[in-house]
């Protein structure tokens, strides 16, 4: 076993391997290059392997932990006291905010589109839906996107129902607004540009909000 010390720059480490790895993957897509993740942890790639022995090990870890938490906001969306549209509409704010929709594994797209597909894979609108396989491939509770998707369903199928959601709005739209987040990378040039001087109009609102607004006037029934 290793000396104190050396265990917590172990878990330093560790961290700071996992915050460059959401901030990489989310800007550049699971595509980006280790060798970036290791920059910006300013860590050796070698240190990025030793810890995860290959991208995929790692890719799993980030989308696990974020498709965790996207399903334990969708639960307290659907089961809290907001009303359906105030539900989904503040569900969508919050993970467009964080940017951990665009961190979803691709596979959940998949089960968007089957569950648009198949109407009668959807749950009802207040139904709980069974977890499926409650541990994800990296041992992480909640991380399988199928019960994220389940809970998103219900989300837009109580919306619909309460005639606040458009003609045709299915949970893949929806999927999709989930992973429209700016890139923080974008987020940062327009502040450096207001940072220089106001622009022309006044004040700008942050690039997330303004397309997280033209987004959600899309679904919302007119």
């Amino acid at each position: 076993m290793g000396s104190p010390r050396l265990r917590v720059d172990a878990r330093r480490n560790l961290e700071s391997v996992l915050r460059a790895a959401r901030e990489v993957f989310g800007e550049l897509g699971y595509d980006a290059p280790m060798e970036e993740v290791a920059r910006r942890a300013g860590v050796g790639v070698g240190t990025v392997y030793r810890r995860f022995p290959s991208k995929e090990v790692l890719v799993q870890r980030i989308a696990a932990e974020e498709v965790a938490w996207l399903t334990a906001r969708a639960r307290e969306a659907l089961y809290g006291p907001a009303g359906p549209w105030e539900a989904l509409a503040g569900y969508l704010a919050t993970a467009v905010g964080t940017g951990a929709g665009r961190l979803l594994p691709p596979e959940a797209f998949g089960y968007a589109e089957e569950l648009a597909r198949v109407p009668e894979q959807r749950l009802p609108p207040d139904a709980e839906p069974a977890a499926g396989e409650p541990l994800g491939a990296v041992g992480v509770p909640d991380a399988d996107p199928r019960l994220l998707l389940q809970l998103l369903a219900a989300l837009v199928a109580r919306a619909a129902a309460a005639g606040e959601l458009r003609p045709g709005v299915t949970v893949s739209e929806v999927v999709l607004v989930l992973t429209a987040a700016v890139p923080p990378s974008i987020g940062r040039s327009l502040a450096a540009r207001q940072d220089a001087g106001p622009l022309p109009g006044g004040p700008v609102p942050e690039p997330a909000e303004r397309l997280l607004r033209i987004l959600l006037d899309g679904l919302r029934a007119v």
